[in-house]
Protein backbone atom coordinates (compact mmCIF):
# COMPACT_ATOMS: atom_id res chain seq x y z
CA UNK A 1 0.00 0.00 0.00
CA UNK A 2 1.44 3.56 -0.75
CA UNK A 3 2.53 5.86 2.16
CA UNK A 4 0.26 8.46 2.54
CA UNK A 5 1.39 11.97 3.43
CA UNK A 6 -0.01 14.96 4.27
CA UNK A 7 1.95 18.51 3.34
CA UNK A 8 1.92 21.67 5.69
CA UNK A 9 3.81 24.43 4.40
CA UNK A 10 3.06 27.84 3.65
CA UNK A 11 4.75 28.31 0.53
CA UNK A 12 2.85 26.45 -2.31
CA UNK A 13 6.14 26.21 -4.50
CA UNK A 14 7.50 24.20 -1.40
CA UNK A 15 4.40 21.66 -1.55
CA UNK A 16 4.42 21.44 -4.88
CA UNK A 17 8.35 20.40 -4.77
CA UNK A 18 8.02 17.77 -2.04
CA UNK A 19 4.42 16.75 -4.16
CA UNK A 20 6.77 15.92 -7.23
CA UNK A 21 9.67 14.36 -5.43
CA UNK A 22 7.30 11.90 -3.72
CA UNK A 23 5.07 11.29 -7.14
CA UNK A 24 8.57 10.21 -9.22
CA UNK A 25 9.08 7.57 -6.00
CA UNK A 26 6.03 5.56 -6.78
CA UNK A 27 5.80 4.54 -2.86
CA UNK A 28 3.59 7.57 -1.98
CA UNK A 29 0.57 9.20 -2.26
CA UNK A 30 0.02 12.89 -1.08
CA UNK A 31 -3.65 12.66 0.56
CA UNK A 32 -3.59 16.22 1.73
CA UNK A 33 -1.98 19.98 1.33
CA UNK A 34 -2.42 22.32 4.61
CA UNK A 35 -1.33 26.04 4.16
CA UNK A 36 -1.10 26.43 7.65
CA UNK A 37 -1.70 25.43 11.16
CA UNK A 38 -5.85 25.33 11.67
CA UNK A 39 -5.73 23.14 8.06
CA UNK A 40 -3.14 20.37 9.28
CA UNK A 41 -4.84 19.88 12.62
CA UNK A 42 -8.37 19.77 10.54
CA UNK A 43 -6.69 17.94 7.84
CA UNK A 44 -4.88 15.23 10.09
CA UNK A 45 -8.17 14.39 11.97
CA UNK A 46 -10.18 13.71 8.88
CA UNK A 47 -7.25 11.70 6.62
CA UNK A 48 -5.66 10.00 9.39
CA UNK A 49 -2.21 10.26 7.24
CA UNK A 50 0.75 7.75 7.60
CA UNK A 51 3.08 10.73 7.84
CA UNK A 52 2.53 14.70 8.38
CA UNK A 53 5.23 16.82 6.60
CA UNK A 54 5.35 19.67 8.62
CA UNK A 55 7.05 23.32 8.46
CA UNK A 56 7.56 24.47 11.69
CA UNK A 57 7.04 28.40 10.81
CA UNK A 58 3.58 28.63 9.87
CA UNK A 59 1.79 31.93 9.90
CA UNK A 60 -1.08 31.05 12.02
CA UNK A 61 -0.05 28.54 14.69
CA UNK A 62 3.63 27.93 16.02
CA UNK A 63 4.82 25.08 14.97
CA UNK A 64 5.15 22.90 18.18
CA UNK A 65 1.81 23.54 19.25
CA UNK A 66 0.90 22.43 15.82
CA UNK A 67 3.02 18.98 16.65
CA UNK A 68 1.31 19.07 19.96
CA UNK A 69 -2.16 18.52 18.89
CA UNK A 70 -1.01 16.56 15.76
CA UNK A 71 0.15 14.09 18.13
CA UNK A 72 -2.96 14.14 20.31
CA UNK A 73 -5.11 13.15 17.34
CA UNK A 74 -3.17 10.48 16.11
CA UNK A 75 -0.22 9.64 17.65
CA UNK A 76 0.49 6.61 15.35
CA UNK A 77 0.88 9.31 12.97
CA UNK A 78 4.60 10.33 11.86
CA UNK A 79 5.46 13.93 11.44
CA UNK A 80 8.69 14.87 9.64
CA UNK A 81 10.00 18.60 10.37
CA UNK A 82 10.61 20.26 6.43
CA UNK A 83 12.32 23.57 7.60
CA UNK A 84 14.27 26.38 5.92
CA UNK A 85 16.41 26.89 9.26
CA UNK A 86 17.62 25.00 12.11
CA UNK A 87 15.86 24.90 15.56
CA UNK A 88 16.96 26.19 18.60
CA UNK A 89 16.29 23.30 20.53
CA UNK A 90 17.64 20.80 18.39
CA UNK A 91 17.45 17.95 21.22
CA UNK A 92 14.42 18.73 22.31
CA UNK A 93 12.74 18.92 18.80
CA UNK A 94 14.30 15.06 18.15
CA UNK A 95 12.52 14.05 20.88
CA UNK A 96 9.12 14.84 19.83
CA UNK A 97 9.31 14.20 15.75
CA UNK A 98 10.25 11.07 13.57
CA UNK A 99 12.79 13.42 11.54
CA UNK A 100 14.05 16.89 10.57
CA UNK A 101 15.47 17.47 7.04
CA UNK A 102 16.52 21.61 5.92
CA UNK A 103 14.79 22.69 2.75
CA UNK A 104 17.69 24.08 1.18
CA UNK A 105 19.79 21.16 0.46
CA UNK A 106 17.90 17.93 1.82
CA UNK A 107 15.17 16.92 -0.54
CA UNK A 108 16.72 13.83 -1.28
CA UNK A 109 17.21 12.81 2.12
CA UNK A 110 13.58 13.81 3.25
CA UNK A 111 12.40 11.76 0.44
CA UNK A 112 14.39 8.52 1.77
CA UNK A 113 13.39 9.67 5.08
CA UNK A 114 10.32 8.92 4.36
CA UNK A 115 10.30 5.81 2.65
CA UNK A 116 11.99 4.20 5.82
CA UNK A 117 9.47 5.84 8.04
CA UNK A 118 6.65 4.24 5.79
CA UNK A 119 8.30 0.80 5.65
CA UNK A 120 7.58 0.76 9.51
CA UNK A 121 4.47 0.43 9.53
CA UNK A 122 2.84 -2.40 11.23
CA UNK A 123 2.64 -5.19 8.18
CA UNK A 124 1.86 -8.22 10.02
CA UNK A 125 -0.76 -10.03 12.67
CA UNK A 126 -2.98 -12.69 13.46
CA UNK A 127 -5.82 -14.22 15.94
CA UNK A 128 -6.36 -17.31 17.07
CA UNK A 129 -10.32 -18.40 16.67
CA UNK A 130 -11.67 -21.47 19.15
CA UNK A 131 -14.17 -22.79 16.04
CA UNK A 132 -17.17 -21.44 18.04
CA UNK A 133 -20.18 -19.92 16.58
CA UNK A 134 -19.10 -16.67 17.38
CA UNK A 135 -15.82 -16.89 15.59
CA UNK A 136 -16.71 -14.69 12.19
CA UNK A 137 -18.03 -12.10 14.14
CA UNK A 138 -14.82 -11.87 16.72
CA UNK A 139 -12.26 -12.23 12.96
CA UNK A 140 -14.45 -9.08 11.94
CA UNK A 141 -13.75 -6.89 15.11
CA UNK A 142 -10.22 -7.94 14.80
CA UNK A 143 -10.00 -7.40 10.68
CA UNK A 144 -11.54 -4.31 11.23
CA UNK A 145 -8.98 -3.05 13.98
CA UNK A 146 -6.16 -3.91 12.12
CA UNK A 147 -7.02 -2.10 8.64
CA UNK A 148 -8.12 1.01 10.38
CA UNK A 149 -4.28 1.01 11.52
CA UNK A 150 -2.90 0.45 8.46
CA UNK A 151 -4.94 2.99 6.84
CA UNK A 152 -7.12 0.54 4.27
CA UNK A 153 -9.80 2.83 2.65
CA UNK A 154 -13.60 2.18 3.29
CA UNK A 155 -14.71 0.34 0.29
CA UNK A 156 -11.45 -2.02 0.48
CA UNK A 157 -12.07 -2.94 4.16
CA UNK A 158 -15.83 -4.03 3.24
CA UNK A 159 -14.53 -6.58 0.79
CA UNK A 160 -12.03 -8.06 3.72
CA UNK A 161 -14.72 -7.80 5.71
CA UNK A 162 -16.38 -10.27 3.44
CA UNK A 163 -13.65 -12.30 2.42
CA UNK A 164 -12.57 -13.27 6.03
CA UNK A 165 -16.23 -14.19 6.59
CA UNK A 166 -16.28 -16.46 4.17
CA UNK A 167 -13.00 -18.21 5.00
CA UNK A 168 -13.58 -18.21 8.74
CA UNK A 169 -16.84 -19.53 8.49
CA UNK A 170 -15.95 -22.51 6.17
CA UNK A 171 -13.42 -23.50 9.56
CA UNK A 172 -16.02 -23.37 11.60
CA UNK A 173 -18.39 -25.45 9.36
CA UNK A 174 -16.39 -27.91 7.51
CA UNK A 175 -13.00 -28.45 9.63
CA UNK A 176 -14.84 -28.15 12.74
CA UNK A 177 -11.67 -26.88 14.51
CA UNK A 178 -9.89 -23.41 15.89
CA UNK A 179 -8.62 -21.61 13.41
CA UNK A 180 -5.68 -19.02 12.92
CA UNK A 181 -6.56 -15.76 11.30
CA UNK A 182 -3.42 -13.97 9.57
CA UNK A 183 -3.51 -10.64 7.99
CA UNK A 184 -0.36 -9.36 5.98
CA UNK A 185 0.31 -6.06 4.49
CA UNK A 186 3.25 -5.29 1.65
CA UNK A 187 3.59 -3.10 -1.21
CA UNK A 188 2.04 -5.41 -3.35
CA UNK A 189 -0.76 -6.86 -1.95
CA UNK A 190 -3.37 -7.77 1.10
CA UNK A 191 -3.41 -11.06 2.35
CA UNK A 192 -5.57 -12.97 4.14
CA UNK A 193 -5.07 -16.33 5.83
CA UNK A 194 -7.22 -19.09 7.68
CA UNK A 195 -5.58 -22.27 9.03
CA UNK A 196 -7.58 -25.12 9.99
CA UNK A 197 -6.70 -28.26 11.23
CA UNK A 198 -9.51 -30.32 9.06
CA UNK A 199 -9.22 -32.60 5.67
CA UNK A 200 -10.32 -31.60 2.83
CA UNK A 201 -9.64 -28.98 -0.20
CA UNK A 202 -11.83 -25.61 -0.04
CA UNK A 203 -13.57 -26.42 -3.98
CA UNK A 204 -16.18 -23.71 -5.25
CA UNK A 205 -19.57 -25.42 -5.74
CA UNK A 206 -20.99 -24.90 -9.15
CA UNK A 207 -23.72 -22.35 -9.05
CA UNK A 208 -27.48 -23.11 -8.20
CA UNK A 209 -30.20 -21.07 -7.68
CA UNK A 210 -31.83 -23.73 -5.27
CA UNK A 211 -28.66 -24.27 -2.83
CA UNK A 212 -27.99 -21.72 -0.02
CA UNK A 213 -24.67 -22.49 0.78
CA UNK A 214 -21.90 -23.31 -0.96
CA UNK A 215 -21.82 -19.70 -2.77
CA UNK A 216 -18.94 -18.45 -0.32
CA UNK A 217 -15.84 -19.15 -2.90
CA UNK A 218 -17.54 -17.58 -5.64
CA UNK A 219 -17.88 -14.74 -3.88
CA UNK A 220 -14.03 -15.00 -2.44
CA UNK A 221 -12.97 -15.41 -6.41
CA UNK A 222 -14.91 -11.99 -7.48
CA UNK A 223 -13.51 -9.55 -4.64
CA UNK A 224 -10.00 -10.80 -5.03
CA UNK A 225 -7.00 -10.70 -7.43
CA UNK A 226 -5.84 -14.07 -6.33
CA UNK A 227 -6.86 -16.97 -3.73
CA UNK A 228 -6.12 -21.14 -3.09
CA UNK A 229 -4.96 -23.22 -0.29
CA UNK A 230 -1.71 -25.31 0.72
CA UNK A 231 -1.79 -28.59 2.78
CA UNK A 232 0.14 -28.23 5.99
CA UNK A 233 2.41 -31.22 6.83
CA UNK A 234 0.82 -31.51 10.50
CA UNK A 235 -2.31 -31.62 9.29
CA UNK A 236 -4.81 -28.98 7.93
CA UNK A 237 -4.75 -26.67 5.75
CA UNK A 238 -4.53 -22.65 4.64
CA UNK A 239 -6.84 -21.18 2.91
CA UNK A 240 -5.82 -17.57 1.56
CA UNK A 241 -7.02 -14.66 -0.59
CA UNK A 242 -4.76 -11.71 -2.12
CA UNK A 243 -5.70 -8.35 -3.03
CA UNK A 244 -3.91 -5.56 -4.84
CA UNK A 245 -3.12 -2.37 -3.96
CA UNK A 246 -4.66 -1.31 -7.48
CA UNK A 247 -7.83 -2.65 -6.05
CA UNK A 248 -6.76 -0.75 -2.54
CA UNK A 249 -6.74 2.77 -3.38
Amino acid sequence: MPIRVLLVDDVPDVRRLVRTALRFRGAFTVVGEAANGTEAIALTEELRPDIVVLDIGLPDLAGQEVLTRIRALDPATKVVVFSGTEPRDVAGLAARVDGYALKDSQLDYLVELLESLGERRPSQTSRHLDGSVTNARDARVFTRQTLEEWRIPDDVVDDVLLVVTELVNNAVTHAQSGSELRLSLTSTSLRVEVIDEGSGTPDPLPPSSTRNHGRGLHLIDALTAAWGYEPIEAGGKMVWAELLPSSAQ
